[in-house]
């Protein structure tokens, strides 16, 4: 089988209890230089990646202690941002506050202190997807939270963090073992308080990002990365390299990009990165770097 062969096999998603074919291997990160900008950044990620106990090509489970930086998005909207470079989001609501994603291991004391000193406990964890840079901590919420926690994951994501096979070939990113399984497995256009969940395949094969209805801040997961401008993880990005080989399907990614960007979302958030204020025009420019046609301003996005 030829490697194009491969790469198109690995993004075919199985039935239930279906059998894998040959896994396709995951792609490396590109090192070549390219107009405008060399290979340092690259290997300056790279270097990082390594130190913290990666690969260059993925977002690993980083088993370390680092210092959450809380920062106010919206009135109800904070993202905490550990190591630099990765997002959560604690979204609240009345009973307390949502959290989205988790970040890498080892965060799970510095997030809940970051959810008392906003004044509320976490009830619910919602996750985008389920690499370990967004499920690291999840174990360590459970264990201190308990049943007190409801947990939500999409159907696709948390079959394979169950260890059933749902696409051919091997997956790229990091898949690290975690004993929590969701309460909730969902699959798109379900509401967990005021967020509303939006199928976004493509990074991962279960991929959802979700909607803040009461003010349409938009929190994309990893579709877009916003280091040194904004940018569909389909697209390699030089300021950030590691997003790229970590996705999945690019052509599904940079069309759930576009699926959100038909949203018309007023502020745009993200796994990795600075909030985006004003996001139409960067989403549009960031689509069309991807390969996709320009997004119809108040299009219908169905979940």
């Amino acid at each position: 089988m030829s490697w194009s062969q491969r790469a198109r096999a690995s993004r075919r998603i199985l039935p239930d209890g279906a059998q894998s074919a040959s896994p396709a291997r995951a792609p490396l990160v590109n090192t070549r230089p390219r107009r405008g900008g060399g290979t340092s950044s690259v290997k300056a990620w790279a270097r990082t990646a390594r130190r913290l106990g990666c690969e260059a090509h993925s977002l690993c489970v980083i088993q370390r202690s680092q210092t959450v930086n809380a920062t106010p998005v919206t009135d109800n909207i904070i993202q905490l941002t550990r190591l630099h470079f990765v997002n959560a989001f604690l979204v609240r609501e009345e009973d307390g506050f949502t959290l989205v994603d988790t970040t890498v291991g080892g965060g799970a004391g510095k997030l809940l202190a970051a959810a008392g000193s906003a004044g509320a406990e976490i009830k619910r964890i919602a996750l985008t997807h389920g690499h370990g840079d967004h499920v690291g901590s999840l174990d360590g919420l459970k264990e201190k939270l308990g049943g007190s926690v409801e947990v939500f994951l999409s159907d696709l994501d948390a079959r394979i963090h169950a260890g059933e096979k749902v696409v051919e070939g091997k997956l790229p990113g990091s898949w690290p073992s975690i004993k929590t399984a969701p309460d909730v497995r969902l699959a798109g256009g379900e509401r967990i308080g005021s967020l509303e969940v939006i199928r976004t395949p493509g990074h991962t094969p279960g991929h959802m990002a979700f909607r803040d209805t009461r003010d349409n801040t938009l929190i994309a997961g990893d579709v877009y990365t916003s280091y040194g401008g904004l940018a569909v993880s389909n697209h390699f990005n030089l300021r950030f390299p590691l997003a790229t080989p970590a996705t999945w399907d690019k052509d599904k990614d940079r069309d759930s990009a576009r699926k959100l960007r038909e949203l018309e979302p007023s502020l745009l958030v993200v796994g990795h990165g600075p909030p985006v204020t004003d996001p139409l025009p960067a989403m549009d420019r960031a689509i069309s770097r991807a390969g996709g046609p320009a997004a119809t301003s108040g299009a219908p996005a169905a979940n």
